[in-house]
């Protein structure tokens, strides 16, 4: 008996999307186990003669209670109208918009669930380039001092214990110093924290968004970088703070000067005057409760007029490729909308990022951003690679989840991290053990998005929570691990040499004996990979199954052919916290890219 009050579809947000200017993409929620097949019976609601079809969907991919279904079509008359017709053993439901039904329905016009038009200008079309993008963060305060003359009077030698008020001089010219660094990692774009007019090391208390701090450069100076980046083929992404300013913003010191009579008045929002601090909460609005930090009001037109101007500006005068938006979930969603605008018209292939911890669907429906931080990846890797607190199947099943929250476009481009400056480092969190580092690292660099690697930890930094976690980068190469280096620089090689690590194709591989081996395989059209990953202690030794027949796989890191296991399986034997990556090239050439080996 096929189990209806699990049964859920409805058309939009991440049920029932275009993908693409053709092609629409249909998903059905059914208990986890429950259902044999689902077929997606779909025509024209002008003329089903004139246009039909009857298409098996696929289980894509699951989760702890849910299975989750998708097909994709590509409607004739760029409307569609279906139903579902779900089958177990014993029995076919089906499915419609108006309830479920042990007969299909014979008025195709009436009840359905209807897509009413694909019109191209709804399609959310993040920028392609991001899809293919490995970023690399810098924290600019900590990277490198490049121009000793521009730094603040209190500056502390290079490498010193950092505070959350101390400076160290890193600079511009520091960046454009080491940008051989980021040309031999392999990264091909730049996620830099705020760089304007602020009066502390991370810069989150704008006072001037219309300049670039002057312990960092100039404009001229960051006009500089961002060029150098480009010339290297390197895109490169501001951080915008526009829920809040800082306390020495020209508007907020008027306000804090004339009070009520301020001209700024309703740039802002006063609970009570005068301005200051009771009990530890401002009498005006702030993020959390930090008075150097007062929340814009984005409603007041002059607010918003000021703000979309810099929203433009920076791309406009520096060539900026994109945005991240801090606190970005506490402003409000019209204003994002014009930013959209404004920033698309200025450039159309800006990557528009939002911070977001949590569901983001109600900003990711192609009229606000392109991605948002994808923290719940994040902890789902930190769970079972540093944590351990979980196993391969609920790692499975939570990637899952993840998958089916959103449209695949946008899955295609979030922003995969494994730290920030708002983390404990990867390495700490993974109690120093590298092993376990690299294998959090191989997943997110062979999954689907585009990934991040905070700067340091391709070297082997570590550090807890701020402020410890931003410390100054190391230069020294007698002290970086250049071994690690090396496992990040060819993993995001092979990662950019293959299309199939960056598209959506992805199944897991239940490995029922060993609940600490996570196996999945990613292929496209022109080759297959199969990865297995052993995160625990002991060494294993296992047949894996693969999902299709192939005539050749091989090791992606030695070339060496791959041992077959029992019928329909391929050998694994992995040291403890070794990995595995297996190639079926068909159709396409080998790049063995991976330089550290299972063994190590």
């Amino acid at each position: 008996m096929i189990q209806l009050e699990a049964v859920y579809h409805r058309m939009g947000q991440n049920w029932s999307y275009a993908y693409d200017e053709d092609t629409l993409h249909i998903r059905l929620r059914t208990k986890r186990g429950d259902v044999a097949s689902v077929d997606l019976v779909c025509g024209d609601k002008y003329d089903w003669s004139k246009a039909n079809d009857k298409v098996a969907m696929e289980r894509w991919c699951s989760d702890a209670l849910f299975d989750y279904w998708q097909a994709a079509v590509k409607p004739k008359y760029r409307r569609l109208v279906y139903y579902f017709a779900l089958h177990d053993e014993e029995e076919t439901v089906y499915f419609l918009e108006k309830g479920f039904f042990e007969q299909p329905p014979t008025v195709m016009y009436e009840g359905l669930f209807d897509f009413p038009y694909l019109n191209p200008q709804d399609v959310h079309m993040p920028p392609a380039w991001a899809k293919e993008a490995v970023f690399y963060q810098i924290f600019p305060e900590r990277f490198a001092n490049g121009d000793p003359s521009i730094s603040p009077d209190n500056v502390l030698p290079w490498g010193g214990v950092p505070t959350p008020t101390n400076f160290f001089g890193g600079d511009l010219q520091g960046v454009i110093d080491h940008l051989d660094h980021l040309s031999e990692l392999g990264v091909n774009a730049v996620y830099f924290n705020p760089l304007f007019a602020a009066t502390t090391n991370h810069k989150y208390d704008t006072s001037d968004y219309m300049r670039v701090d002057p312990q960092f450069g100039t404009n001229e100076k960051l006009k500089e970088l961002v060029d150098a980046c480009h010339a290297r083929g390197i895109r490169v992404l501001l951080d915008g703070v526009f829920n809040h300013c800082g306390r020495t913003f020209a508007p907020f010191l008027d306000l804090l000067e004339h009070g009520p009579d301020s001209r700024y008045v309703d740039w802002f929002r006063v609970r009570q005057w005068p301005l200051g601090v009771v009990d530890g909460v401002p009498t005006y609005e702030t993020f959390s409760f930090e008075p150097i930090m007062p929340k814009l009001n984005t409603a007041n037109p002059e607010v918003k007029d000021y703000l979309l101007n810099v929203g433009r500006y920076w791309i406009e005068e520096v060539g900026l490729d994109g945005w991240r938006l801090d606190v970005a979930n506490e402003v409000d969603h019209e204003f994002w909308r014009e930013f959209r605008r404004v920033v698309k018209q200025a450039n159309p292939s800006a990557y528009i990022l939002g911070e977001i911890m949590h569901d983001a669907m109600p900003w990711l429906q192609g009229d606000q951003f392109d991605a948002v931080m994808n923290y719940p990846f994040t902890n789902i890797l930190l769970n079972f690679f540093a944590h351990r607190t979980t196993d391969a199947p609920r790692f499975a099943q939570a990637i899952g989840a993840q998958l089916a929250s959103y449209p695949q476009q946008i899955m295609e481009v979030a922003f995969n991290l494994l730290g920030s400056h708002d983390t404990d480092r990867l390495l700490t969190l993974c109690q120093g053990d590298k092993r376990r580092m690299k294998l959090a690292t191989l997943f997110q660099m062979t999954f689907q998005g585009t990934p991040c690697v905070y700067y340091g930890d391709e070297i082997g930094m570590d550090g807890a929570h701020d402020p410890l976690n931003r410390r100054c980068m190391e230069w020294d190469s007698t002290k970086q691990d250049r071994d690690l280096f090396g496992f990040f620089r060819s993993l995001i090689a092979l990662r950019k040499a293959h299309p199939a690590l960056r598209g959506s194709g992805l199944a897991f591989v239940p490995i029922e004996t060993q609940p600490q081996v996570l196996a999945y395989e990613r292929w496209d059209a022109d080759e297959r990979f199969l990865i297995v990953l052993n995160n625990q202690e002991q060494p294993v030794s296992i047949d894996v199954p693969v999902a299709q027949q192939v005539s050749e796989w091989r090791d992606a890191i030695t070339g060496a052919a791959v041992t077959a296991g029992a019928t329909g399986t391929l050998l694994a034997e992995l040291p403890a916290y070794g990995y595995a990556i297996m190639q079926s090239p068909t159709g396409a050439s080998s790049a063995l890219a991976v330089e550290a080996s299972a063994a190590e």
